[in-house]
């Protein structure tokens, strides 16, 4: 008997841990730089995108540990023209903020010859989003924030580059224009780590508290905050800086940082904040932590300033989501909102077949290896553990056509499997594009007809594998994992998987048709 309530007891402790803690990442694979705001009992996040288009996707929850992408706020080139965008430029750390009705995500658009500042309006946070609003401030990591006098107030981190002390800045300005109204204010120069940047700003009791990210967005990676008692400053540094840093704990979650804060309806406080796990191909990815306030009202996240995989929290009530197909089977549009090209696509190079159903892609004279938008329709990889496979029909009547899955993270770090022409024989190759080292991997002949193509991953390699017809799958090859991480490629992004389809310096002849793409997760 005493057993029996001792296993008893031990069932319950175990319901009840369960019932109070969360896994991290709440939102898995390349989605850095969360903001997040709250309305009424419904919370929205958003997160970078870069060089790819659409933009900014836009997250709905009930509880912020389930997730659910309701669109994209970037979503016309009018708002973000991406035209010969380098790798990891683009859209730089989005914030997002709702006052009296209206929602504005205000960014940094990123290129080659300039960087802009600038926020869009909404009244649906999924959209339609307004056109840009300039602000002329230059910098990155650009915040709003409404004082109670109804004055609003603009924030970003100015460096060097702008021949300016690095910190943070602030101006007012009028909101309906964007025009500034008074000249950029250093604030606060942080705590000494390098690069501070994404800079919030929240007002709570007599306090304005600065928010901020400082020590570079790897393993340095840190949250800081100041406050004061004016808007204006002179800002104090918290006692306790960093208030979150993985830096010297023994998890598997690195590079915590760049954190934004909210409070629930059950007024408990939360931090959204990106950080990544090893080795770097999912990206930086979105995570959650508790917060406290102490007796000297300064934040205390997670209890020790560090976040894990596993967090011991009391939540709000989960409201599980409904579990998301495998299959985009291409009937007519598009399932989810998680789809995005390269830059700004070529429209009529995707079209859908609405009596095939299969969606056709037309290969331009761009291939991946450009600072272009080649033909290219591609989702990120959320998990180490996965398997993405697709019904290619493809004939190449040239030897310059291809057509297949990517495995991308860049323009010179990329795998391709691919239907090719080869001395008027249908072959499937795999392609490796490291850096200046550019190779054939593995090739077979193809019979007639339609192939399927899957490529699988794990932590070590990725494996590709293929099928005609009633055939089991064979796997032509594998190639490293390790050689697509940002570890060896640089950069802020993660591994895309996508189709792809290319003429390689000429227009393609022949269309590339895709019956379905399967994303199956194979890890719990």
């Amino acid at each position: 008997m005493k057993k029996q309530c001792l296993l008893l007891a031990s069932f319950l402790l175990l319901s009840f841990a369960e019932i109070l803690a969360y896994k991290n990442p709440i939102i898995p694979g390349f989605h850095p730089d969360p903001s997040i705001c709250r309305v009424g009992d419904d919370f929205y996040l958003v997160n970078s995108s870069f060089e790819y288009f659409p933009g900014v996707p836009m997250f709905h929850s009930k509880d912020m540990v389930n997730w659910e992408q309701i669109g994209n706020v970037l979503d016309r080139s009018s708002q973000l023209p991406l035209t010969n965008v380098l790798p990891s430029d683009g859209i730089y750390a989005p914030t997002l903020r709702y006052h009296e009705g209206v929602f504005y995500m205000v960014t940094t658009l990123v290129t080659r010859s300039a960087r802009k500042n600038f926020y869009v309006t909404a009244t649906n946070p999924a959209g339609p989003w307004s056109e840009p609003i300039v602000v002329n401030q230059d910098g990155i990591d650009p915040s709003l924030f409404w004082d109670e006098d109804g004055k609003v107030y603009f924030v970003s981190n100015r460096g060097l580059t702008f021949n300016t002390e690095r910190g943070i800045y602030q101006s007012e300005i009028d909101l309906k224009t964007g025009k500034r109204l008074t000249e950029p204010i250093l604030l606060w120069k942080g705590t000494g780590g390098s690069y501070p940047e994404g800079p919030h700003t929240y007002k709570k009791g007599s306090y304005y508290y600065l928010l901020i990210a400082e020590g570079g967005t790897a393993y340095g990676h840190m949250v800081t905050i100041s406050r004061s008692k004016s808007i204006w400053g002179p800002y104090e540094s918290c006692p306790h800086n960093p208030i979150l840093s993985n830096r010297h704990a023994y998890e598997k979650l690195y590079g915590t940082g760049h954190g934004d804060l909210v409070q629930a309806q059950d007024s408990s406080w939360w931090m959204v904040h990106l950080a990544f796990r090893t080795p770097q191909v999912l990206g930086r990815e979105t995570c959650l932590a508790p917060v406290i306030w102490n007796s000297d009202a300064w934040p205390v996240v997670n209890k020790n300033g560090t976040n894990s995989l596993q967090v011991e929290a009391a939540t709000l009530p989960i409201q599980p989501l409904k579990v998301q197909a495998v299959r985009e089977d291409f009937e007519n549009k598009f399932r989810t909102f998680d789809w995005v090209h390269l830059r700004n696509p070529v429209g009529q190079n995707y079209s859908f077949s609405y009596k095939r159903g299969w969606i056709r892609l037309a290969g331009s004279k761009w291939s991946i290896n450009e600072l272009e938008s080649p033909t290219f329709l591609a989702r990120r990889q959320e998990h180490f553990n996965f398997s993405a496979t697709t019904l290619l029909d493809f004939t190449p009547k040239k030897e310059n056509e291809v057509a297949g899955m990517l495995v991308e993270m860049s323009n010179t770090f990329h795998y391709q499997f691919v239907v090719t022409n080869v001395k008027n024989k249908r072959m499937l190759k795999v392609l490796y594009t490291l850096g200046d080292l550019k190779a054939t991997a593995a090739e077979i002949a193809l019979k007639p007809g339609s192939v399927q193509l899957r490529i699988s991953g794990d932590k070590k390699n990725y494996a590709f594998q293929y099928a005609q017809g009633n055939d089991a799958f064979k796997t032509l090859t594998t190639l490293n994992i390790q050689f697509l991480s940002a570890e060896v490629t640089g950069g802020y992004n993660g591994v895309l998987l996508g189709l792809y389809a290319s003429g390689n310096g000429v227009e393609s002849t022949a269309p590339a048709w895709f019956d379905w793409f399967d994303y199956e997760v194979k890890e719990l």
